[in-house]
C-alpha cells in the first residue's frame, strides 16, 4: 500500500499563483497524495479560488484562518491537521512556484530512507534563480549564522521545501514551537536533527517568484537573528 502522502501550502494573496502550482502538483500523478492549503484569509480572493478547484478534485482542501498569523502559524495548524488525517508523509512547499513541483518525487524517493528531507539550494546541484545580489548575500549569511550557532552540518537549514515522516512532526511537540515567520524552518529542522532523525539533502533550485509581492521583510531577518540565539540555550 502506498504511502499517504500531504503536501501543505500556506497561502496569503496568492491568487496569481495557487491554481497554476496545484495543477503542476496533480500532473506528477502521485498515488495517494492531497493537497491542504492554508489561507490565511487573503484580501485577494485565494481561499475562494481554491474552494472552486477543491469541488473538482477532492484532493484540494482548504483550511480558513481568521487572519494573517504568520508562516510558522500555519504550518503548525497545516502539520496537525495532516497528522490527524493519517498522512505517513507531509511535504512543506510555497505557493508562489519558487519551489518547482517537479522536484517532489525525489524528496518523496528519498524519505524512503530519511525522516526529514531538505530540497537544498546550497549542496552540488542546487541553487537559485533571479536573486538579486542583496537577497544572495542575506539567504547565506542567515543560513551560514544559523548552522555556526547551532553546530549544524546540514547545509540549507533554512530552505522551506521539505518532507517529513510523521515520527518527525509527532516528536518534536509542534505545539511547543514558536517560531512566526521564516525562522520557523531553522526551529522544527534543528529540534529533528536534535531528536536523533536522520536528515537528507536533495538539490533543488529556487526561483523568486514571478508573480505577486515576496513575504521576505526587514522583521524576519531580525526574528531569525534572536531566535536561534534561543534555541541554541535551550535544553
Amino acid at each position: 500500500m502506498s504511502k499517504k502522502i500531504y503536501i501543505v501550502i500556506p497561502t496569503y494573496n496568492e491568487a496569481k499563483n495557487i491554481e497554476n502550482v496545484l495543477e503542476k502538483i496533480f500532473d506528477l500523478k502521485i498515488d495517494n497524495l492531497s493537497v491542504l492549503v492554508i489561507d490565511d484569509n487573503s484580501p485577494d480572493g485565494t481561499g475562494k479560488i481554491v474552494e472552486k478547484l477543491k469541488i473538482k478534485n477532492p484532493a484540494i482542501d482548504i483550511m480558513h484562518r481568521p487572519g494573517k498569523a504568520g508562516l510558522g502559524r500555519a504550518y503548525v495548524a497545516g502539520f496537525k491537521e495532516a497528522l490527524s488525517r493519517g498522512a505517513d508523509y507531509i511535504i512543506q512547499m510555497d505557493a508562489d512556484l519558487s519551489h518547482d513541483p517537479r522536484s517532489i518525487p525525489s524528496l518523496i524517493a528519498a524519505a524512503a530512507d530519511n525522516d526529514l528531507v531538505i530540497g537544498s539550494r546550497y549542496i552540488a546541484g542546487g541553487g537559485t534563480s533571479n536573486w538579486n545580489f542583496a537577497r544572495r548575500m542575506v539567504s547565506r549569511f542567515g543560513n551560514r549564522y544559523a548552522r555556526f550557532v547551532l553546530g549544524l552540518k546540514t547545509h540549507d537549514i533554512t530552505g522551506g521545501f521539505r518532507c517529513y515522516r510523521r515520527a518527525v512532526l509527532e516528536k518534536i511537540d509542534l505545539d511547543r514551537v514558536d517560531s512566526v515567520g521564516f525562522n520557523f524552518q531553522i526551529e522544527v529542522g534543528y529540534k529533528a536533527i536534535k531528536a536523533g532523525f536522520k536528515v537528507k539533502e536533495v538539490p533543488i533550485i529556487f526561483a523568486e517568484r514571478l508573480e505577486g509581492k515576496s513575504k521576505f521583510s526587514l522583521k524576519i531577518f531580525v526574528e531569525s537573528f534572536w531566535k536561534v540565539l534561543k534555541l541554541k540555550r535551550q535544553k
